[in-house]
């Protein structure tokens, strides 16, 4: 057999193993930021659970200045401090659900349970037995992750932190989702979002569905390979502080192939109430290199 007979399979199987490739591109270094203060939050409401107990209802407001997911420290209560004595409080219910809250931005809730059964989740602390006397103090523990989701290093930037929140400065006039508006972070509906292999995405349209919201995305692949790329089900906050959509890893929703100089277009849907007005999508993109997402706000209040 000739070299060149020789050579014949082995291109072929090359060229196999390069359909629907991931082209891998430097990294680029994210800007880094001294203005972050963690997380921060305020108490919205002091009253008692339908068992009697102490019920405190508290908003969560990202001020790390990235993107960014908490939650209260596993398997550690509250400590209410009252009239000189602590409690602990072992129900703590603190946390963006998985998902990661744009910076300046601020959550009251967030959907949990199955795809089959969610429901909506409230952020408060309960203490047993518990009586808030003027003065009381209620602190707890979060852990926290910040910039881009690495499927591969789930706790890269992860920090840790303790707040302490004054009971007796309840505030009611919350305004939601943002608390402190950040120059440069809304995108506008139709902005060509560049994504994993120097693809471009753009949300075409919004549309309300009796379940919710139906948003449709268009991909086009200027490169010379088929690719995919993965923003997973993109979650919505509104007016009312609930960020709606089940968190799941960005990468394991389907999305169609875009071949090489093609487009491609999909939907993903969101459950929302429709008197739920003043909607972000809180958009993670497949960027730079396989299953690493970047994340993005895009603006439909008009919704």
């Amino acid at each position: 057999m000739s070299i060149k007979k020789a050579l014949i399979p082995i291109l072929a199987c090359a060229l196999l193993l390069s359909a629907c490739a991931y082209i891998v591109f430097p990294e680029e270094e994210a800007p880094k930021s001294t203005a972050s203060k963690g997380w921060s939050a305020v108490v919205t409401n002091v009253g008692k659970s339908d068992a009697g107990d102490l019920h405190i209802d508290i908003t969560l407001r990202n001020e790390t200045a990235d993107w960014s997911a908490m939650q209260a420290t596993a398997d550690k209560p509250a400590v209410l401090t009252a009239s000189g004595k602590t409690t602990n409080c072992e129900t703590v219910f603190v946390g963006t659900g998985g998902h990661r809250l744009a910076p300046g931005f601020q959550m009251r809730g967030f959907i949990a349970g199955t795809k089959a059964e969610p429901k909506t989740q409230l952020i408060y602390v309960e203490c047993k037995g518990a009586v808030a006397a003027p003065g009381s103090k209620l602190s707890f523990e979060y852990t926290y992750v910040t910039g881009e989701y690495n499927y591969y290093d789930k706790e890269a930037n992860k920090a840790s932190g303790k707040m302490e929140l004054n009971l007796d400065q309840v505030v009611k006039d919350v305004k939601y989702p943002i608390a402190a508006p950040v120059e440069g972070l809304i995108q506008k509906p139709g902005t060509k979002i560049n994504a994993i292999n120097d693809c471009a995405l753009t949300l075409t349209d919004v549309t309300r569905t009796d379940k919710g919201m139906q948003l449709k995305w268009l991909t086009f692949n200027p490169g010379e390979y088929p690719t995919y790329v993965h923003i997973g089900n993109p979650p919505v906050i509104g007016a009312d502080g609930i960020l709606y959509g089940l968190y799941e890893s960005p990468d394991i929703a389907s999305v169609p192939v875009t071949g090489a100089g093609k487009t491609a277009e999909w939907t993903t849907e969101v459950a929302v109430p429709k008197d739920v007005k003043g909607l972000y999508i809180l958009l993670s993109v497949e960027s730079k290199k396989q299953r690493l997402f970047v994340n993005y706000a895009v603006d439909i209040t008009d919704k």
